[in-house]
């Protein structure tokens, strides 16, 4: 195993899930999407001081920016920068990518919310998700479905111990 694969695969490379989105939201394509950051901002992120639960995505001007997300800067910071822990980011994709998010956002009515941050390489990038508010009816179904699932698994384990 070479030294870089062996780094990598005992690290998690995650630094924030939004749990809340897949419990709000009816997730469907993801995108993988760079984010435009500040050095105390990085540094802040290797501490593991990011949060991205209550953030969301929005087009402004042909271009998407992250809203919402708080990066708390370190104490250590520098003196002489201002930090502002929940300021609007850009959001780096390729303009076909842009062009299909406007595109979906606009005309059929889809959000755009993160759903992960994590580490690839040296870099910070966010995964997007599309995605469709979800209704109170829709919530109880789906926690009335991952109960069940949960419990029949229990039975399939208790009935079958060699599995």
């Amino acid at each position: 195993m070479s030294r870089k694969a062996a780094k990598n695969s005992g690290t998690d490379r995650t630094i924030a899930l939004n749990r809340r989105a897949r419990h709000e939201y009816t997730l469907g394509d993801r995108y993988e999407a760079g984010i435009a950051l500040k050095g105390w901002e990085v540094k802040a992120i290797r501490a593991g001081r990011a949060h991205i639960g209550e953030s969301y995505a929005m087009i402004r001007d042909g271009e998407i920016f992250l809203f919402g997300a708080q990066i708390t800067p370190l104490v250590s910071a520098s003196t002489h920068v201002v930090a502002d822990d929940r300021r609007t980011r850009k959001l780096l994709l390729h303009r076909h990518e842009i062009d299909r998010l406007i595109g979906r956002v606009e005309r059929d009515g889809y959000t755009l919310v993160p759903t992960a941050m994590y580490w690839k390489g040296n870099k910070v990038k966010l995964e997007l998700a599309l995605a469709r508010g979800k209704q109170t009816h829709d919530k109880r179904a789906a926690a009335k479905e991952r109960d069940w699932n949960r419990e029949k698994q229990r039975v399939l384990r208790r009935n079958n111990p060699d599995a």
